[in-house]
């Protein structure tokens, strides 16, 4: 080990006397470039080249444009896009974000493989993703073409999804994961960016960090005085891995020490949301927040249902807690596989035991007897991107029965069924724990708001064995059913060391009055972490300023400031302009409330949640005209328009209009899935109108579709009475008190 740093600080120094490593021209942040790195490190340099973080954004010429701009055409949604060359450059006729066509240049390239996209510049510094991308897989696996991203949709102009809305913006939704030191540069006030970045791909510095310490250093010889060679991190994660006698699967004997290579990587290899700008060296949670098991991103079973990037599912499975890093099975310089095939697994998962027919119960070289096949299935997704689920978990068909997760059996024999695949393990010997115990029924049961789920994640939350994963989003599921104990579960993490679960534990605290909630977190205003510092001030925004002691407000208040100058970092995003909504309801400031949102509509007009809470706003003025308008107008565009029509039937009771009520909230009802408030409130409106009986039809339809729900069961027990069925009253009597029992309650 140290002949090979002596070799290279040798060969560094070799490169200063003789002239071949120019004078550097340093950034005031310390940014070198990659070019200055590859004079030392050849070889981690030529196997970057060429690699998608290499090529993840490039400059625009005839050999980084893949796509077919012979005066190629391609239509959708009634629209007919035109690519072309002109005048040296690259250009696409398509429609603007008024619907009119209009002629846009290419401004970068964005990607390279299964599939290319093109930036192209609209107004105020903005580069919009075009969504018609070109499937870069050879012409045999069906590529060669211009294809849509959203194939079975038509989205069109003002759509939210279109290429010129917000959420198809490099500046936010792109730029930090594609390239090197970006800084977003958001201007609220002109609702303009200035982005700028050192980099136009994932250069050496993305991964490792500024590097102009570390090439002062090496100009010095003086590399190994300094911790990490200069950098602010090392990515080593160091560590050994052995063969204990007779075992069957490697160990490791030593490390790694801590967390920061698979976060480094997790930065952009996660499902998140950036809170500023990233830290080398910091923890994840320190500049963005993390997306936690729940549904329409997972399944139940934690299983990848939308993209999350695989950081999520990889800090669920075995071999992270087992030691394995990225860099275990990834080059990450090339970022391909170490070794290819199942050698990958073998290097500590003894062939002879696993790579065996034995073991996989396939024919050997067959599709079934890879490794990957049952333990990594992929998904599709961007129609073309297939990718691997991370969890690396043994299929279980027995869940997929049980909560409609998919599992590696089914998803590869498509022909057949979940039963047929579990008779087919239970006929090989693999036998399983009940399902009824795995986390996935209690997540499952969480979301539908049975409370008999309760004890089940409380279990979850009090395994120091599990993921931490795992434990913060049973614990943000169990804070989300409002149990007695939440103020003693939530605090005692509070003070754990990880720090995913120290911020899921405060948000757990949102269902606690504001009092309560200020002593359990006060001592969490100044966590040494961003992103559980945000979390305190996001629960603490209510709480009466005029209780507090004098000494105690100015750090509040500057929380305060803090939380603010975060979202206004992102005010381009309509999930930022929310969130500050919600902030300035829970400190009182309807005014700035209602400007936030608005804000979030004119950004995305379709976005139901903001337009409910503007009512809302509008209501509590007595505006009641305006905020009838204002979700009218919302139900005309909308995707899912439920919600509006509960708000506006709940607006017309208000209004003492039962008719146009019940009218309203009947639609709200039947555009539900996968809740049950709609149609519980509907279903109470129906009794209050003088139908009893089609209410009690409707919570006995709910109540046997989502089980578990005391607010269900009290209502038909109260409305069976009312109607003289005592047979039923008894019935749904004993089924309350067994869910209360189940829940610890009685």
């Amino acid at each position: 080990m140290i002949r090979t740093i002596m070799t290279h600080l040798a060969f560094c120094a070799a490169l200063l006397s003789s002239g071949l490593w120019s004078e550097l021209s340093v950034a005031d942040d310390g940014y070198v470039g990659t070019a200055t790195c590859a004079a030392c490190h050849e070889q981690p340099f030529a196997d970057w080249q060429g690699s998608h973080h290499d090529l993840a954004m490039q400059t625009v010429s005839e050999q980084t444009v893949l796509g077919d701009f012979n005066n190629a055409t391609f239509t959708y949604a009634g629209t007919t896009s035109t690519f072309y060359q002109k005048e040296g450059g690259f250009w696409v006729r398509t429609d603007n974000a008024a619907g009119e066509l209009e002629d846009f240049p290419v401004a970068w390239v964005f990607g390279v493989f299964p599939l290319q996209q093109y930036l192209l510049p609209t107004e105020d510094g903005k580069l919009q993703a075009l969504t018609i991308a070109w499937d870069a897989r050879p012409e045999p696996e069906g590529g060669q073409r211009w294809y849509h991203l959203y194939p079975d949709d038509a989205i069109k102009a003002g759509d939210p999804l279109h290429w010129t809305g917000p959420y198809q913006n490099w500046n936010t939704r792109c730029a930090e994961c594609h390239s090197t030191n970006v800084k977003k540069n958001y201007k609220p006030s002109t609702r303009s960016f200035a982005t700028s970045w050192d980099a136009d791909n994932v250069g050496c510095e993305g991964c490792h960090g500024p590097g102009s310490s570390h090439v002062a250093l090496a100009k010095e010889n003086t590399l190994a005085s300094q911790p990490n060679g200069g950098f602010q991190m090392s990515l080593a994660a160091q560590g050994t891995w052995a063969w204990s006698e007779n075992a069957s699967i490697a160990h490791r004997t030593s490390g790694p020490n801590d967390n920061v290579q698979i976060d480094n990587c997790a930065r952009c290899h996660a499902r998140r949301s950036t809170l500023g700008d990233y830290h080398y060296g910091a923890d994840l949670l320190d500049t963005h927040r993390l997306s936690l098991i729940e549904e329409p991103l997972y399944w139940p079973d934690g299983q990848i249902r939308d993209e999350v990037y695989v950081y999520g599912s990889f800090i669920q499975s075995k071999m992270h807690q087992a030691g394995v890093v990225c860099t275990n099975c990834h080059n990450p310089h090339s970022n391909k596989p170490v070794v290819e095939g199942n050698g990958l697994c073998a290097q500590c998962h003894m062939p002879a035991t696993y790579d065996t027919p034995k073991h996989h119960r396939h024919a050997p070289a067959s599709a079934g007897a890879q490794c990957v096949e049952c333990h990594m299935p992929s998904q599709l997704y961007m129609g073309v991107d297939s990718r691997r689920d991370h969890s690396m978990r043994i299929p279980r068909p027995d869940l997929s029965l049980m909560t409609d997760s998919p599992n590696a059996c089914t998803q590869c024999h498509k022909d057949q069924s979940n039963s047929w695949a579990l008779d087919t393990l239970r006929d090989w010997g693999i036998k399983f724990d009940s399902p009824r115990r795995h986390p996935a029924l209690a997540l499952r049961r969480a979301q539908s708001q049975d409370i008999r789920s309760r004890p089940s994640l409380k279990a979850i939350i009090d395994d120091t064995s599990a993921t931490p994963l795992l434990r913060a989003s049973a614990l943000a599921q169990y804070g989300g059913l409002a149990p007695p104990d939440l103020s003693q579960t939530a605090g005692m993490l509070l003070a754990s060391k990880n720090t995913l679960l120290r911020s899921s534990a405060v948000r757990a605290s949102a269902a606690l009055p504001p009092q309560q909630r200020y002593l359990m977190l006060r001592t969490l205003i100044n966590d040494p972490v961003q992103g559980v510092r945000m979390a305190v001030a996001e629960q603490l925004a209510a709480t009466p300023l005029q209780e507090l002691r004098p000494q105690d407000i100015p750090p509040l208040l500057a929380l305060f400031e803090e939380y603010e100058g975060v979202l206004n970092a992102h005010a381009d995003m309509p999930s930022s302009q929310l969130q500050l909504a919600n902030y300035w309801l829970a400190r009182g400031d309807v005014l700035a409330a209602e400007a936030s949102l608005r804000e979030a509509l004119r950004i995305n007009a379709q976005l139901d949640p903001a337009r409910v809470n503007l009512a809302d706003v509008l209501r509590a003025q007595g505006r009641d005209a305006d905020a009838r308008a204002l979700l009218q107008e919302g139900i005309k565009t909308s995707f899912s328009p439920g919600a509006l029509h509960h708000s506006l039937g709940l607006l017309e009771f208000r209004e003492g209009n039962s008719s146009s009520a019940i009218d309203e909230l009947a639609k709200a009802a039947a555009l539900e899935s996968g809740g049950s408030r709609h149609r519980y409130v509907y279903a109470i409106a129906l009794h209050d109108t003088g139908q009893p009986k089609q209410a009690f039809t409707l919570l006995e339809q709910l109540n046997q579709e989502q089980p578990g729900n005391p607010e269900i069961l009290s209502a038909l027990i109260t409305y069976a009475k009312e109607l003289g069925d005592t047979a039923k009253q008894g019935r749904y009597q004993g089924q309350l008190q067994g869910v209360l029992q189940s829940a610890g309650l009685r």
